[in-house]
């Protein structure tokens, strides 16, 4: 079992293409989970020149541009990072939610993987912990968990392929 602070061994993502889209939303925030998304996809090898970044406003928009991308067939994994924090409203249940359901639609239909990086928080301190780089860093999760999704193909033996 993981510990806490353990990271997953980063795989070989050597010339592969990943596209980070990113609501803007809690810019600071979001600002921390790219941070992470980018590091994440180095240690895999992956060239900068192979990271491509697309802003969104919001969460809401995160599924849809997620499809537009694949859609281009121009990458192999894409890396959605956001924030939605619970207010005083039902709005985080429907941003939350359809958001992440949208964002799984977009992976089962694709078969394109789509790290989610959304963060759904009760307050803004939860929220500040998992992004900042030193305490949760979700974004460099998020971008692990894509990028083991693009080789784990190449590790299934050949006749599950």
């Amino acid at each position: 079992m993981k510990t806490e602070g353990e990271r997953a061994a980063a795989p070989d993502c050597t010339r592969r293409r990943f596209a980070i889209v990113a609501a803007r939303f809690y810019r600071d925030l979001t600002d921390n989970l790219i941070d992470g998304a980018q590091r994440a996809l180095r240690d895999c090898g992956v060239a900068d020149s192979d990271i491509y970044r697309y802003d969104v406003p919001g969460c809401f928009e995160l599924p849809l541009a997620c499809r537009n991308l694949i859609d281009t067939e121009r990458f192999d994994a894409i890396v959605a990072l956001g924030v939605v924090i619970r207010g005083d409203t039902p709005h985080f249940d429907f941003v939350a939610g359809e958001c992440a359901r949208g964002i799984m639609d977009v992976q089962l239909a694709t078969g394109i993987p789509v790290g989610f990086g959304v963060l759904t928080t009760e307050n803004l301190a939860q929220a500040e912990e998992r992004a900042d780089p030193a305490r949760g860093d979700k974004g460099y999760e998020a971008a692990i968990a894509a990028a083991t999704l693009v080789v784990l193909p190449q590790a299934m033996p050949s006749a599950m392929r």
